[in-house]
């Protein structure tokens, strides 16, 4: 008998010898009757039998119709998934939660204003004794004696080990439901399966991790330790474990093990048996097996009806898009993000200008994964896979097909009364109403003094012009732009040379529907719909108007050549003199070239 035993045998009593002979034995007595699933102890078959098999479920749900065994239960379930509102605000750090229980731990787990027990293995402190060991009793005591080889996971018994290596690690699936062929590694899914999809009842998986639910992202757990560790994990930034090929932390050692099996090693041992995609992880591969190919989005917003596979999914959409919640700030460009996750991306892409995923085609890199596979498809594989149903062109994207059929075969609802151009939304007319038709500019620059009609204007206008600021740099040429969406542009017409829309009447393509829709108005229907009010001349674009206010009207040359300080109205005129007399140099002064 080794130590391990030892320690074991001095915590169990003598009235317990029985059952830990028979823990150690692995023999399992108690058989559900339903389902011919073994236990080792009968209070184990109990609660199997009361969570899997119990049907006396007469509370129900009046929003969701999910039915609960406890009246406690079915108000636990709605003031958790329907309650819109959150009562319970910390005083230390303003964040608001559902239920005072959550709050509680929150403030337990973040502020340290409270006498602490700290572990002595791992430093980690706790609010009172009970919890510190707990703490111990399941992250340091040596019980689970059990290792797998393949990514060190610790098991409590032989048992229990030899099922992970077969499901996880093999992949064995020995329970095949009669009615779809769908195979799975435990009975028990079996009968989830079978009472979810073919019965009906979508409440049975739910009600088995009722719970212990996570108030930030609905993530469901079977027991409060589980969620404990999530929470401290996940949403409260404690990520112990650090990657040493790229110094990414992970909040446990399994998921660092993952990390580095699937993105370093680049393993996928989970390939679907229907398209013959492949995945690191096996949670990620039933994701997509029901989102994909049973096309299942079970989670549907009360507010705008938009549905979601995942409930996840469905509370952060109602944190960001419903809420306008967007709780991450970045330092160096303020932009606003939903999740810390997406705060982190885009700092990384945008700011650090990193690009981890390499086509092993032509050597191209991206910033995002989706990215990279998106481009695999479209430009290698020449797959354009969303057709237009009412012109047949094609478009390698989905976005891309959305904006064609916006832009050509859409009608837009809101229509000025003034030049009858039209909008798909109505504050994008109230905007055109208000800077064209009225000529207001409210938002005044106090370093130039130049006005804008628009306060998003006036603020690309600061951090371009008087910051000097261009964050966004095409990773192809090196070219830096102030706004994203115009290194979006940049990318996309200079580099993947795509100009999907294309002009029915002369075959001009162009990289987007602005542009398409200017010059279908301005050239096909002669219309010029921005008057000077000054000389009552007339232009078919908005910002030819503002240029020839600004240099005819105004007299403004802004745009000196740096190398003879000639000065011009606008860029385009610069760039042609220093291409005609510089000869596209701007380095060396030229005698031909007058100083004005």
């Amino acid at each position: 008998m080794d130590k391990n035993e030892n320690k074991f045998n001095e915590v169990i009593s003598r009235d317990n010898a029985s059952i830990h002979d028979i823990v150690l034995s692995n023999e399992k007595q108690y058989i559900c009757d339903i389902c011919q699933e073994a236990f080792t102890v009968e209070s184990g078959m109990i609660k199997h039998r009361d969570t899997i098999h119990n049907e006396q479920k007469n509370y129900e749900c009046d929003k969701c119709e999910n039915k609960f065994e406890f009246r406690s239960h079915l108000s636990r379930h709605q003031i958790s998934m329907h309650k819109s509102h959150k009562d319970f605000a910390c005083d230390n750090c303003e964040k608001k939660f559902v239920k005072k229980s959550s709050l509680i731990t929150h403030q337990k787990l973040v502020h340290k204003d409270r006498e602490d027990y700290s572990c002595k293995k791992c430093e980690r402190k706790f609010e009172n004794k009970s919890n510190l060991l707990k703490h111990n009793k399941i992250f340091h005591e040596v019980l689970k004696n059990y290792l797998c080889e393949m990514c060190a996971k610790r098991f409590g018994n032989k048992q229990s080990l030899f099922v992970h290596i077969k499901t996880v690690h093999e992949g064995l699936k020995d329970f095949v439901c009669n009615k779809c062929v769908e195979k799975f590694e435990q009975k028990s899914y079996l009968l989830i399966h079978l009472k979810t999809v073919h019965d009906g009842r979508k409440n049975v998986a739910s009600n088995v991790f009722k719970d212990n639910i996570c108030d930030d992202c609905g993530k469901k757990f079977k027991n409060e330790s589980g969620l404990l560790r999530h929470i401290s994990r996940v949403h409260e930034g404690r990520k112990d474990y650090a990657c040493d090929y790229c110094e990414k932390k992970f909040g446990s050692k399994s998921d660092l093990l993952r990390h580095q099996r699937t993105v370093h090693e680049y393993r996928r041992d989970f390939a679907c048996d229907r398209c013959e995609r492949k995945f690191g992880r096996k949670s990620d591969l039933l994701k997509h097996h029901l989102t994909i190919h049973e096309g299942r989005k079970d989670y549907e917003c009360d507010k705008c009806q938009k549905k979601f596979a995942q409930n996840s999914h469905l509370l952060f959409h109602l944190k960001t898009v419903h809420e306008g919640r967007k709780d991450y700030t970045c330092d160096k460009c303020e932009k606003k993000f939903g999740s810390q996750g997406n705060l982190i991306q885009h700092q990384k892409i945008f700011h650090e200008n990193r690009r981890d995923f390499a086509c092993d085609k032509c050597e191209k890199k991206f910033g995002y994964k989706w990215l990279l596979l998106l481009h695999q498809k479209t430009v290698h594989e020449g797959r354009k896979d969303y057709p237009c149903d009412k012109c047949e062109q094609k478009f390698g994207r989905k976005s891309s097909l959305f904006l064609h059929k916006r832009a050509v075969h859409e009608g837009k609802d809101f229509i000025c009364d003034k030049c009858e151009k039209k909008f798909g939304r109505k504050h994008h007319l109230l905007d055109h109403q208000k800077t064209v038709h009225e000529g207001r500019r409210d938002y005044v620059c106090d370093k130039c003094e130049i006005k804008f009609g628009l306060k998003s204007t006036l603020l690309i206008h600061q951090k371009t012009v008087h910051d000097g600021r261009k964050d966004y740099t095409c990773n192809q040429c090196e070219k830096k732009f102030g706004v994203q969406s115009n290194l979006r542009k940049h990318q996309k017409i200079v580099h993947e040379g795509r100009k999907e829309f294309e002009c029915d009447k002369c075959e001009l393509k162009c990289g987007n529907s602005s542009d398409f829709s200017k010059h279908q108005r301005t050239v096909h229907e002669g219309r010029k719909d921005f008057i000077c009010n000054n000389c009552e001349r007339k232009f078919g674009r908005k910002g030819n108007l503002i240029k020839h206010q600004k240099t005819v009207h105004e007299g403004r040359k802004d745009y000196a050549c740096d190398v003879c300080e000639k000065k011009f109205g606008d860029q385009t005129n610069l760039k042609k003199h220093q291409q005609k007399i510089h000869k596209g140099r701007n380095d060396y002064a030229n005698v031909n070239c007058e100083k004005k």
